[in-house]
């Protein structure tokens, strides 16, 4: 269970950075999600993962640690946050430049001198 919840936060956080550097903005944006639930699935394991724990105190079960459940709740709604000021505004940056690069400027062919 451990090294699978391990494999799953690597994929995340590499597909989020290799998508983070793209260079348009959609991309950009997917990968900052990404990111956020890699982050997100980080700090709900740290609070031991326990199969069957006790929902109430009266069991005598493992009592699962409240405090990453609620740093990943917080964290959620951050997330949510910054994705929608992230998506208003590449939209902004769309409608004030004509395109939607990362850095404002489309990239040239080197050869042609056309736009790609």
């Amino acid at each position: 269970m451990e090294m699978l919840v391990a494999l799953a936060i690597g994929i995340l956080t590499a597909t989020g950075t290799f998508l983070t550097l793209r260079g348009r903005t959609f991309p950009v944006v997917l990968g900052l999600t990404l990111l956020a639930y890699a982050c997100n699935l980080f700090i709900f394991s740290s609070g031991r993962l326990v199969v069957d724990g006790a929902a109430v105190l009266n069991q005598d079960l493992p009592i699962p640690d409240p405090l990453p459940q609620a740093l990943v709740l917080t964290a959620i709604v951050i997330g949510f946050a910054m994705t929608a000021f992230a998506v208003i505004l590449s939209m902004r940056a769309r409608a004030d430049l004509g395109n939607d690069h990362v850095d404002g400027t489309e990239k040239r062919d080197d050869q042609n001198g056309e736009q790609r």
